[in-house]
């Protein structure tokens, strides 16, 4: 049995520890807002945060874990907001087909964390997902206007 931290809330896991944590979420617990793509942490789709930083799940033993605090798509939004990335993903109609962009919206959060206004190169560097649809030039739009739209923004903006 593995205790594991995800969301904010502990939950009791009966599962070998090298599951990949991907299947932990989806399987055990029932978060199915993150993805399987690959299966080789290439594409990305399975991106969630350990700690904060953006991990691609599928290769991640459940067992490695240990007391981090895992976070999946599903935390984003809070108190029935929006979070600013998933807001500008629908501003700037990012998806096509959707199925990349749950792992591509956990790793802008995680960028826009470390770089709160990111250059396009900021952006092609930190963003490694992989999009079948080729949806890029919006995703990084959608990007730059969560940067420009996130509270820490608006409060430099109003400071000037």
């Amino acid at each position: 049995m593995l205790a594991l931290s995800v969301n904010g809330t502990t939950y009791n896991v009966d599962v070998e520890d090298d599951t990949p944590l991907l299947w932990v979420l989806r399987d055990t617990i029932g978060l199915t807002g993150t993805k399987y793509g690959c299966g080789i942490a290439q594409c990305g789709c399975c991106t969630v945060h350990i700690n904060g930083a953006a991990t691609r799940s599928c290769q991640v033993p459940v067992g490695t874990v240990g007391p981090a605090h895992v976070t999946t798509i599903e935390a984003l939004a809070q108190d029935g907001k929006l979070h600013p990335v998933q807001q500008a993903w629908i501003d700037h109609d990012v998806p096509q087909c959707g199925y990349c962009q749950t792992g591509m919206m956990m790793a802008a959060v995680a960028l826009l964390k470390e770089k709160p206004t990111p250059t396009d190169a900021d952006i092609d560097a930190a963003i490694t997902n992989i999009c079948r649809c080729g949806t890029y030039q919006r995703i990084r739009a959608a990007i730059h206007a969560a940067a420009e739209s996130a509270p820490q923004r608006r409060d430099t903006a109003a400071a000037r």
